[in-house]
């Protein structure tokens, strides 16, 4: 069209720049269809977890108490219909160290939800300072208890402020020193940023091990009088489980350790040492 003087230089570049610029658009409208249904499933899951009820309310105006030992008196307890624990009991010294081992689906993980009130019980009952903690107050059971989970959960956040969870109002001299128990800080402190590293989403940038002992100095921060930890050292080096187990070790002289683990040489700081199966102790 141009040669034969149809069109001229100018409409000529007005519309290969018209035409280039147009592919980003199309292109973009051509995996709106994929991109609908990935936002919609995941707005649906949205949904569904805003719709969901509590398995258990929040306790309010029940009491206050101050740890003196727990324990778990004759209970039962079923998931899903299936019964994981039956005429359970369990007592659980102050200042005291108590390892629990046995096979996997035992219930040793379940034990810990319960003292921590993720659950309620189906029948007896599980005390604080011999008090049913379904009449203690639900701030004050969480003040009482840091729980340790397998798998730690990391936030899009500075390493700092993911281990400050412990403690919302901790200075950066209380995390130092949580870090340091859990055998981390060096790692930490060879970091460009440090203590302000970004972690990115779930903290995918770490090792499982050192995840893990995050998840460990933040118990450590939280310094509650009850320390719940499930498999605790369970992605750790035996010369990292070695420095942990120490800290631990020191804790439990004005704490209570409750610790599940399938490692022998875990259990060994522990005071006492009880084997679950067959739906409580054998």
């Amino acid at each position: 069209l141009y040669r034969l003087n149809l069109i001229n230089y100018n409409a000529v570049l007005i519309s290969t720049i018209a035409m280039m610029s147009s592919f980003g658009p199309v292109l973009a409208l051509s995996s709106l269809s994929g991109n609908l249904r990935h936002t919609l499933a995941s707005g649906d899951r949205v949904l569904d977890l805003l719709e969901e009820n509590p398995v258990v309310e929040d306790i309010r105006d029940g009491k206050d108490v101050v740890f003196d030992g727990a324990s778990c008196k004759n209970i039962d307890f079923s998931y899903n219909k299936e019964e994981i624990l039956q005429d359970f009991s369990l007592d659980i010294g102050k200042n005291k160290i108590l390892g629990i081992y046995g096979k996997s689906g035992c219930g040793k993980s379940t034990l810990l939800k319960l003292l921590m009130r993720f659950w309620d019980v189906d029948k007896g009952s599980v005390n604080i300072s011999k008090e049913d903690i379904r009449n203690i107050n639900t701030k004050n059971l969480r003040d009482m208890e840091s729980y340790v989970t397998q798998e730690t959960y990391l936030f899009n956040d500075t390493i700092a402020n993911n281990i400050a969870i412990g403690k919302k109002d901790a200075s950066l001299e209380e995390i130092k020193l949580a870090a340091k128990k859990a055998s981390i800080d060096e790692f930490i402190e060879k970091l460009p940023k440090g203590y302000n590293t970004e972690l990115g989403e779930l903290g995918d940038s770490l090792s499982s091990g050192e995840r893990q002992r995050l998840g460990i100095a933040r118990a450590f921060l939280h310094d509650s009088p009850l320390m719940l930890l499930d498999e605790p050292t369970s992605n750790l080096d035996s010369l990292n489980e070695a420095i942990i187990l120490k800290s631990l070790k020191e804790e439990s002289k004005n704490k209570t350790l409750v610790l599940v683990s399938h490692r022998e040489s875990t259990m060994s700081i522990a005071s006492d040492v009880k084997c679950m199966g067959n739906k409580r102790f054998s």
